[in-house]
């Protein structure tokens, strides 16, 4: 049995899995054992985990038909035996001590789920990127409600929807029968099952985890015709995490405070009308099919919603970027915001070191 089982999904990425595998036995902490699930990869991604496996018996590959990266997580969940879990994306690295710290924290305050800073490195050349910190001051919450109510400040710096930038303790997860559900997007729904009744939680400020930018064929740089309905889906989710945990501190104490709190309201609703700008700019995508009057149509009907109109009232921007980019929604203004969306989805394209910096400090 290894300390700690590593879990990525592999999947189109012969550029990059090597240098992921490469960034795990560069470790420090060497006592792991490692899962390349080759999600029935067309390209020779299985077969350079295949030669990494050949060379160390702790790497081990599974071979599977394509069927996504959570059945693709799950099914070395299943076979993992390590006293913690750690998810990478094939695309990603890691620095040396990651496992080493990160797992001396877990121990030392016997966590269920620590929680680590990481960068985001946004690439606006071959070589040149945009360098993000996402992180939080360290703390040991000492119990389920000091960890429920700081929550959204969690939430809030992009800590708790990823799984790469955490260490899970495997009995929890599987004692919990908690697994990476099949919906697009699965790492945020599996994060709300996780924290949902989680008691010891650890957050360590030092980074250590790259997540990349970089390939032209990124979700995040195509038109989803879906998002703006998977927004809301998320939404609800969050909405019935803050309403199942009032129902359970309540049970526990009648006198407790009420979730969600005026905090914990607010950024739900700054969160909210936040994506509501990325529904619009992918309506605007130029890889959009609709037309421009049939885009402009789907602009007024979501900057139409009572949701949308009762979030603006909550939401309280950060910056003076946010609120410029909020003005148009708030006055219902179509045309303005039709144009807004057009010139984020120009930058984005044009100048995507531009466009990481205002996403950054939005």
């Amino acid at each position: 049995m290894a300390e700690v089982s590593i879990i990525i999904p592999v999947y189109k990425v012969e550029e990059y899995v090597g240098k992921a595998i490469e960034s795990i036995l560069n470790q420090t902490f060497q006592d792991w054992e490692l899962f390349c699930v080759d999600d029935g990869s067309p390209d020779k991604s299985g077969e350079i985990c295949d030669r990494y496996a050949a060379q160390d018996p702790r790497i081990r590959v599974i071979h599977q038909a394509n069927a996504g990266a959570a059945a693709a997580r799950n099914v070395a969940i299943e076979q993992a035996g390590g006293n913690y879990l750690y998810f990478m994306d094939a695309d990603d690295w890691a620095e040396p001590e990651m496992l080493s710290d990160m797992v001396a924290a877990a121990k030392e305050h016997k966590t269920q789920l620590l929680i680590a800073g990481y960068y985001i490195e946004t690439y606006y050349s071959d070589t040149e990127f945009y360098l993000q910190k996402q992180s939080a001051p360290s703390k040991y919450y000492e119990s389920r409600r000091a960890f429920r109510q700081d929550a959204h400040t969690l939430f809030d710096r992009n800590l708790l929807y990823t799984p790469w930038n955490k260490l899970y303790e495997a009995a929890y997860i599987k004692e919990n029968n908690i697994r990476f559900p099949k919906t697009h997007w699965d790492d945020f729904p599996f994060n709300l099952l996780v924290v949902r009744d989680v008691e010891r939680v650890a957050v360590t400020e030092k980074g250590y985890y790259h997540f990349l930018r970089k390939r032209a064929e990124s979700e995040s740089e195509k038109y989803n015709p879906g998002l703006y309905a998977k927004r809301e889906e998320e939404n609800g989710w969050l909405l019935e995490l803050y309403d199942y945990w009032n129902k359970t501190e309540r049970e526990a104490d009648p006198q407790a405070p009420a979730f969600p709190s005026d905090d914990d309201r607010e950024f739900i609703a700054r969160r909210y009308v936040e994506r509501i700008v990325g529904c619009v700019e992918n309506v605007t995508n130029r890889n959009c099919t609709l037309t421009k009057s049939e885009k402009k149509e789907e602009i007024r009907r979501i900057i139409s919603l009572n949701t949308v109109k009762e979030a603006l009232k909550i939401a309280k921007p950060r910056s003076r970027y946010m609120k410029i980019m909020l003005s148009p929604i708030r006055k219902g203004n179509v045309n303005l915001t039709y144009l807004e969306g057009k010139i984020i989805s120009f930058i984005k394209r044009k100048n995507v070191k531009l466009f990481a910096r205002l996403k950054a400090n939005r």
